[in-house]
This record gives C-alpha cells, sequence and structure tokens, in this order.
C-alpha cells in the first residue's frame, strides 16, 4: 500500500476512483496476493485495468457481456480459497445481478468485492438505462454485504485495501469520473464502519456519502458567508453505519442526508431507520432523488437541476435552518 501524500493524493484525483482502484491499487493488491483474482463483462480497458491484464493475464477474466455469470464465476473463484474482485457498470452490476449476488455472494458469504463503476450520474449523457440510483438501496438490503460510497479517490484507494482484508462480499460504489474532487489533501484513518467527521458547526449537520460529500463542504462554505454554521460527516460506509455517531448527534435540532441515490432506501433511509426506535430524534430532511427519473445529461448539468450541487444544497439547508430560527 503507497502512502498517502499530497503528490499521490493529486495523481488518484485526476484517475478518478475507478482509475485509482483498478489502475493503482489493484495491481498492488494482486503483487501482494497470489490469490486475488479480478473479472469483468468487457469493461476491462475501459475500466482501467490494462495494468491488470498485461501483468496477471492468468488471474484475470472477461467473460464478455454476461453480466450474471460474472458473479457465478466469480463466487465459484472465491469459493476455491480466493479473493475475487468484480467490475462493470453499477447499473448493469446491481440490476441485472440482483439474485445471482444474493444467493451466491450474501446467502453464501463469498469471497467477492463489487465495484460498481459509473454509480449515480456519473455516466452521463447514456441516460436513465445506465444511470444507478437505486443501487445502495438494493445492496444493503442483502444480508452479509458490505456497502461503501467513497467521498474521492484517495478514499477510494483506501477502500479497496479495506474490502481484501474483509473476509466476505463488499459493494464498493464509485460515483465520478477522471479529475475527480478532492475531499482529503492528508491521510486519514479508514474504516469500515467508522464516519469522518470533515467540518464542524453549531447551526445543523450535514451527513453525506460519495460524490455528494466534496459538494456539501462547498454548501457549508456558501452558508457560513451567511452566518449558518454546519457540520459535514462523511458516511462512507452506508452497511454498516458508523452508529455511534449517529447517537452523539441525537439531541440536535436539525441534520441532513445527502446523496445522489433515491431518498428510498439509500444513506436517508438507513439514518432514518436507526432514528426510528429514538423516543426523541433530530428532525430530519433527506436530499438525493425525489422517486423520479431524471432528464439526462451530464453528471453535474444534473445534479445542479436536481439540487444536488453545492449551490442547490446550501439553498436547501438555508431555506429549513433559517425556517426554524
Amino acid at each position: 500500500m503507497q502512502e498517502v501524500n499530497k503528490r499521490n493524493i493529486r495523481t488518484w484525483s485526476m484517475l478518478g476512483q475507478r482509475g485509482t482502484i483498478c489502475g493503482v491499487a489493484l495491481p498492488e493488491i494482486m503483487a501482494d496476493n497470489s490469490r486475488c483474482y479480478v473479472l469483468t463483462a468487457d469493461l476491462g480497458h475501459t475500466s482501467g485495468l490494462d495494468r491488470v491484464i498485461e501483468q496477471y493475464p492468468n488471474r484475470f477474466i472477461n467473460v464478455g457481456i454476461a453480466e450474471q455469470s460474472l458473479i457465478g464465476t466469480a463466487a465459484g473463484i472465491a469459493f476455491d480459497d480466493n479473493v475475487a474482485v468484480v467490475t462493470t457498470f453499477a447499473t448493469f452490476l446491481t440490476m441485472r445481478c440482483f439474485e445471482q449476488i444474493r444467493h451466491n455472494l450474501g446467502y453464501q458469504r463469498a469471497n467477492v468485492k463489487l465495484l460498481g463503476a459509473m454509480s449515480g450520474f456519473s455516466i452521463g449523457m447514456f441516460g436513465n438505462t445506465h444511470y444507478a440510483y437505486e443501487d445502495i438501496a438494493l445492496m444493503r438490503v442483502i444480508p452479509n454485504m458490505i456497502v461503501i460510497s467513497p467521498a474521492d479517490a484517495t478514499e477510494a484507494y483506501k477502500a479497496i485495501y479495506a474490502a481484501i482484508e474483509f473476509d466476505g462480499p463488499v459493494y464498493i460504489r464509485l460515483s465520478d469520473g477522471v479529475n475527480s474532487q478532492m475531499v482529503y489533501e492528508s491521510d486519514y484513518e479508514f474504516k469500515i464502519g467508522k464516519s469522518v467527521y470533515l467540518l464542524r458547526g453549531n447551526n445543523a449537520t450535514i451527513i453525506a456519502c460519495g460524490g455528494m460529500v466534496a459538494e456539501c463542504i462547498k454548501s457549508a462554505q456558501i452558508l457560513e458567508e451567511k452566518g449558518i454554521h454546519i457540520s459535514v460527516i462523511n458516511m462512507h460506509s452506508i452497511k454498516p453505519l458508523d452508529e455511534e455517531i449517529l447517537k452523539s448527534i441525537s439531541d440536535e435540532e436539525i441534520i441532513f442526508t445527502v446523496e445522489e441515490h433515491s431518498i428510498i432506501g439509500g444513506l436517508g433511509s438507513a439514518v432514518a431507520e436507526y432514528y426510528s426506535s429514538f423516543e426523541h430524534s433530530p428532525r430530519h430532511i433527506r436530499i438525493g432523488v425525489y422517486d423520479k427519473f431524471v432528464a439526462p445529461g451530464e453528471q453535474q448539468y444534473i445534479k445542479k437541476v436536481n439540487r444536488l450541487d453545492s449551490v442547490g444544497i446550501a439553498e436547501r439547508v438555508f431555506e429549513v435552518v433559517s425556517g426554524d430560527r
């Protein structure tokens, strides 16, 4: 594992989450672990797996455009005392293969790591057939499945190493392209199930995951100029949630969850489910995709139209917080 320093952080940011995992981390992991295999459904070069293909051809498998077979093959490899890493577009991985993931990975606790590439709106103009804003809901409902949504490329690098160390199925949601936004500018501790406090304020708390974390940091800066001081928590692990930090903010007046995902079944739902057993809990505003299909476009355009960019998030938080004053 490489040192997390400013130079590497900049490089990984240019590569994006998928490029960092597939082009940097996986070749390193395969060099250290001879029982690690990488599989894809006809997205080897597209996913940035060139180094894996060249250096470890006997441990790289391209099943073609056959995603359900991809999961079955990966499970079979894992059951032979190996670890299998699988990658394809998130929409096909989680929706087309749901039954195979549920039965082969969740039910049998197969040691398979799923990389859902181009989740959220990050695939751009391909449209709703390729957008994945239901994938968190699908994966977190499967017993034994870990669900991680990295905030940036550095966190993606840390997440795949943590996933490899974990014995069992893991879904890592990759929600950016190249030249992605940086959240972390120095090293920090990444641990499955433990969130990270990025900013601390006293007016409200935003809990975010994936690419929304960077947007929420910008939103906090916008709100600061209006005299509203916001805490921002990176809840990179959606399953398991960091219940300790949720309990610590249970006395707050208002919390927001922000995700590039449907408000049904994702991070917001997971947080709401946690607080459902509390006699008193914060007022909870969920910000995400509001139970609809979105108009297609480039990722930043879709975020802006759906008020999921920094300005839109700041406006929504301001409406709620200023209204409560």
